[in-house]
């Protein structure tokens, strides 16, 4: 004889099992807003359902992982430097908010640094910018500049993952 069993703490929630039961084209459209890179939205659509949270996190960092040199470059692609005042989406734009009154000296630092990034690396440098300041970022800057091409497409890889994880949360729990 069992006993009573114990309520899952982690039900699924409602935002999960709407972006569960989407059509894949909608999926993958809604997963395209959270990172652009078509290979990566594709790969978490196909894996659902996934009925809460934590298992969609887990299938977007693994389909991140699995990303080719050419799919992470279209994740690239769809995020601004640090520090443009012109931002690709209201999420970069809310994401970079710790820049909004960023001193003018700061954001030349910044720009200078993205543009050194940007030769060092051949691509963008992304930081998970949510809740830090342009003081912080502008260090976190300068500290990987000092990387190792290999250091670097790991860090990045990490930011990348970091940022889909808050975007995903976002788009479940908005979706409540």
């Amino acid at each position: 004889m069992s006993g009573p069993s114990s309520p899952d703490p982690r039900p699924a929630s409602p935002g999960t099992a709407a972006f569960d039961h989407l059509p894949r084209p909608d999926a993958v459209a809604a997963l395209l807003s959270v990172c652009s890179s078509p290979a990566w939205a594709e790969a978490v659509a196909d894996g659902r359902p996934y009925g809460d949270l934590d298992a969609l996190l887990a299938a977007a960092d693994t389909a991140l992982d699995r990303l080719a040199a050419a799919g992470i470059a279209d994740a690239l692609a769809g995020h601004p430097r640090i520090g443009e005042r012109a931002v690709h989406s209201p999420t970069s734009a809310r994401e970079q908010a710790g820049m909004a009154g960023a001193p003018d000296a700061v954001r030349a630092a910044i720009a200078e640094g993205n543009a050194e990034y940007e030769r060092r690396f051949g691509h963008v440098y992304l930081v998970c910018a949510s809740g830090r300041d342009a003081d912080e970022l502008l260090a976190v800057l300068r500290e990987r500049l000092g990387n190792s091409a290999e250091e670097e497409a790991r860090r990045t890889r990490a930011e990348l993952a970091a940022i889909n994880r808050l975007r995903l949360t976002g788009l479940i729990v908005q979706d409540r």
